[in-house]
């Protein structure tokens, strides 16, 4: 039985999720139910769009990236793990290797109120063990539904605590990003890559420039207000210290080179994480849970 066909045999769900691949046999989870649509690549297990049933899509995804074997998915919630931004051995990657990963599905489940549940597991390989060493469990579980929920559990398997950074790395679909603000950060503590300062916000988030701040000791929603989709995106997250909102506005999105023409003006990320001052010690035994739950509202 082939990888796809077996996939389908033990978690299909009919009339909700079923499992396809691209034409380079990169596997994709796609629900479709009373509430919703959305797509998971396994490698990362990266939720890549969802979008509830009589609105625009909740995450922005490039046009010009596509699954495709370690390579980095533009768009959607690349998990960020077990650390976030840079490594101090800049031969690792950076925001780590879960999201270049292949990861396995361990369950699925159709739930009463009509939402659908998938549960994947990473599966680290050698050049994975050779960066991150520890013997430890990571789970990421998507409940698509009237909301869309993502969860991170990372359990301590072995015998030494270990510190881990991670972000939900969440790309959000908007009108124009001169026309937005975002809330729920109000008066807390950032550092500002851009300027590579440390401030304390002072009121909603609006843009005219290129915009990197990590926020830190938050764990409020965040709210994108849009006029001109009329609708409000909240992120409601729970195990989150941390909030990260970028924009890399025009000139360092054309030098990426994967973002789209104009990409930029279509999206915002708002982060859900734990990074810098708040990295996450665990003892041996302990499991650290965060979560993030998106919703649209209208404005």
């Amino acid at each position: 039985m082939s990888a796809l066909n077996s996939l389908n045999h033990h978690f299909s769900i009919a009339g909700q999720l079923t499992f396809t691949a691209t034409d380079d046999g990169q596997q994709i989870a796609e629900i479709n139910n009373a509430h919703a649509k959305a797509s998971i690549a396994l490698q990362g297990a990266h939720v890549m769009t969802f979008q509830p049933h009589g609105e625009a899509p909740v995450l922005w995804m490039s046009e010009n990236t596509h699954p495709a074997p370690g390579k980095a998915i533009r768009g959607g919630i690349p998990v960020c793990w077990p650390w976030f931004g840079d490594h101090p051995d800049k031969a690792f990657p950076q925001h780590g290797f879960a999201r270049v990963q292949l990861w396995r599905v361990i369950g699925s489940e159709a739930l009463a109120d009509g939402s659908t549940r998938v549960v994947f597991e990473l599966q680290k390989n050698e050049a994975a063990r050779a960066q991150w060493p520890y013997s430890c469990h990571l789970r990421c579980t998507v409940t698509v539904g009237k909301t869309l929920t993502v969860e991170l559990a990372t359990e301590n398997l072995g015998e030494e605590a270990f510190t881990i950074g991670e972000a939900l790395h969440t790309y959000l679909a908007v009108s124009d990003i001169e026309h937005i603000r975002v809330s729920g950060v109000e008066e807390a503590p950032y550092w500002d890559k851009v300027r590579d300062l440390r401030s304390v916000q002072n009121g909603a988030i609006t843009f005219s420039g290129e915009f990197d701040r990590l926020f830190m000791n938050t764990s409020n929603d965040c709210v994108i207000d849009d006029a001109q989709f009329k609708r409000r995106i909240r992120i409601k997250k729970s195990g989150s210290s941390s909030t990260i909102v970028w924009n890399p506005w025009a000139e360092k999105s054309e030098k990426m080179g994967d973002m789209g023409k104009d990409g930029y003006r279509t999206m915002v990320c708002v982060e859900s994480g734990n990074a810098m001052d708040n990295i996450v010690t665990l003892a041996p035994g302990e499991t650290h849970k965060m979560h993030a739950i998106y919703s649209v509202e209208p404005l």
